[in-house]
């Protein structure tokens, strides 16, 4: 196992110390006593000159470095676990290390220890509002307001056969006429190399995404009509409409993402703006935007709301 350890001083690894370094401090003088599990269906997975590891100190160090998402399990008989493990045995033996030698004691890492912890009662705050705010009754409620404010465009599903020239398209128009298959002809003689093989299947598409001369063939074009021939990039293509329909929607699962985002950095912000207009804050340095309130740097940055009648865009013929 010792050939396998990480450099205990990495920087993930530094990064933890300051917390480990902080959460000790406030252990001190709290006396004895038998340990209770901090979270629910919590374990003790090691212990530290008599300190006890939970799994939850794992895990939190594992979503620290973005190794797992917040919520997501981790097996303690896993290599991952056990990796991360030894890297939080690492953080306590240092920390405590340096506790042995009085650097708390140090102005500089005093004032280190206490920006750790306004850090950690901060984001524990921001948990706190988030985690009552961001819900599943507030994620469907934003869709819903999304979806009847969104404008759906109206979707084709179409099939192509792309030849050389206007008489090679004119003759395969004539054999479709006769009751052959678009999508054998399609297969058969077709130079789009991106559709051939599929049966010339184009997928569902909007206009705005395909070159002008297919906007104006479909335009009228009713489901089952067959269009064409027209010139296009490397040749004539001849269209059948398979269906019109108008764009679906984006789903909830596919948009909640996105909209997380947006309510947790809409929370964040709206928290700063009533924190700092009961506060009295006197900045000393000039700034090109002063007095504009600011999330925390560890804050979700804002996204724009997904917009929930978008359907995935279909690249052009032969792309």
């Amino acid at each position: 196992m010792a050939a396998e350890r990480r450099n205990p001083l990495g920087s993930a690894l530094l990064s933890g110390l300051l917390l480990v370094a902080v959460l000790s401090l406030a252990a001190c003088g709290k006396g004895g006593g038998a340990e209770h599990a901090p979270e629910r269906g919590d374990r003790a997975v090691a212990k530290v000159n008599g300190e006890t590891v939970w799994s939850s100190d794992v895990k939190r160090e594992a979503v620290a470095q973005s190794l797992i998402g917040e919520g997501e399990p981790l097996d303690a008989s896993s290599d991952l676990f056990r990796r991360v493990l030894d890297e939080v045995v690492d953080q306590k033996l240092l920390a405590a290390e340096a506790l042995k030698r009085k650097l708390d004691k140090d102005p500089l890492a005093q004032r280190r220890l206490a920006a750790a912890r306004e850090r950690i009662l901060g984001d524990m705050l921001v948990e706190g509002v988030v985690s009552d705010a961001v819900n599943d009754n507030a994620i469907r409620g934003l869709y819903q307001e999304q979806l009847k404010l969104a404008k759906r465009s109206e979707e084709i599903h179409a099939r192509q056969i792309v030849l050389a020239t206007a008489a090679d398209a004119e003759a395969v128009k004539k054999l479709l006429a006769s009751g052959a298959s678009f999508q054998a002809l399609a297969m058969e003689r077709s130079h789009d190399a991106a559709t051939r093989f599929n049966g010339g299947d184009l997928g569902y598409f909007t206009v705005d995404v395909m070159p002008e001369a297919y906007d104006a063939a479909l335009k009228d074009a009713k489901a089952g009509a067959v269009v064409g021939p027209f010139a296009v990039e490397g040749g004539f293509a001849i269209l059948k409409v398979e269906d019109r329909r108008l764009e679906q929607p984006i789903t909830l699962e596919a948009a909640r993402p996105q909209i997380v985002r947006f309510l947790t950095y809409d929370q964040i912000r709206d928290l700063l703006e009533k924190l700092r207009g009961r506060a009295k804050v006197e900045v000393m340095v000039k700034s090109d935007n002063p007095g504009q309130a600011r999330p925390p740097a560890d804050a979700p940055k804002p996204a724009a709301i997904p917009p929930v009648a978008a359907s995935p865009a279909v690249k052009g013929p032969g792309k």
